[in-house]
């Protein structure tokens, strides 16, 4: 694929997931008081999901292709359902992951993506977290995306018009990973 491309290609990717952010609003921490969420609960399972988010990205971005950019995977995942029932946790979350790089003292955003996922997690005691990722499932990309958003969430937990996954903490984030100071520019890659 050609340079222009990947640069078109990643143009749009970033107004994408600029775009969601902006329609799903501002929020707090990762589970947002919502009614159902159990906060310890999502504090158990939440650092197994954003690992599995991760471990998913690999691979997909721009910047993994280019050695000199180091570039790595941050992810963030939020609650918008959460139950427990007989071991295994069904959550539903709204998630965010962004490719970062660096270059000359600067974060760069290579790429990302953003949507609502449904995870059923089980108590494992060997498992990193204590939690083992059984399934995840995300919507079809175009006709069908509603209807699954729809039969996947609670109207009270709509993932399109939930609570944003913020942006700042992930480059808060990538900022310590590249040991770039807290004022460190972010630029497209």
């Amino acid at each position: 694929m050609s340079v222009g491309r990947w640069g078109t290609g990643l143009a749009a990717t970033g107004v994408l997931v600029a775009a969601g952010v902006w329609a799903m609003g501002p929020g707090a921490d990762g589970a947002h008081g919502r009614a159902g969420v159990d906060e310890h609960l999502w504090s158990e399972v939440r650092p197994v999901i954003e690992a599995r988010l991760v471990a998913d990205s690999r691979g997909g971005g721009y910047g993994e292709a280019v050695p000199g950019l180091r570039a790595g995977w941050f992810c963030r995942a939020q609650a918008r359902d959460l139950e427990e029932r007989d071991g295994l946790v069904r959550a539903g979350v709204s998630t965010l992951c962004l490719e970062y790089g660096v270059r000359a003292g600067a974060l760069l955003e290579c790429g990302g993506a953003q949507g609502p996922q449904v995870l059923r997690l089980r108590r494992d005691t060997g498992a990193d977290g204590g939690f083992r990722v059984v399934s995840a499932q995300r919507p079809p990309d175009g006709a069908g995306y509603g209807q699954w958003v729809d039969a996947h969430f609670d109207h009270d937990a709509d993932a399109d018009t939930g609570d944003a996954v913020p942006t700042d903490a992930l480059e808060a984030t990538a900022r310590d990973h590249f040991g770039l100071p807290a004022s460190a520019p972010v630029r497209g890659c």
